[in-house]
């Protein structure tokens, strides 16, 4: 299933490379379907097109997890929580911090 939805929004996206939205989906498809590296690139290219709220870098942060690239994951989550509060989210703030302090202790 999570194949075809994948096609899909490669489909959308080959009439329409630059759309933030379908991207994001993407990305999203790929970590339900365990595709991590194409996750990264994905987010990456989304981030790269649009303003995130926050939701994106910790989207990021986790696939990066998943890859073994802790230190960038931990940038992962200080863009987000820099995005989430220009935004005005400091919930989604906080539980990056949170990550940060209980999972990335020095």
């Amino acid at each position: 299933m999570a194949t075809s939805r994948i096609d899909a929004f490669k489909q959308m996206l080959s009439g329409d490379p630059d759309n933030a939205n379908v991207r994001f989906g993407l990305a999203n498809e790929y970590l339900k379907a365990e595709q991590y590296q194409e996750a990264v690139e994905e987010l990456e290219r989304y981030l790269q097109l649009a303003d995130d709220e926050g939701a994106a870098y910790g989207m990021l942060a986790r696939a990066l997890e998943q890859l073994g690239q802790r230190s960038r994951a931990r940038e992962a989550y200080e863009q987000g929580i820099t995005a989430a509060e220009a935004h005005n989210h400091p919930t989604m703030a906080g539980e990056y911090r949170m990550t940060l302090e209980t999972e990335y202790e020095d």
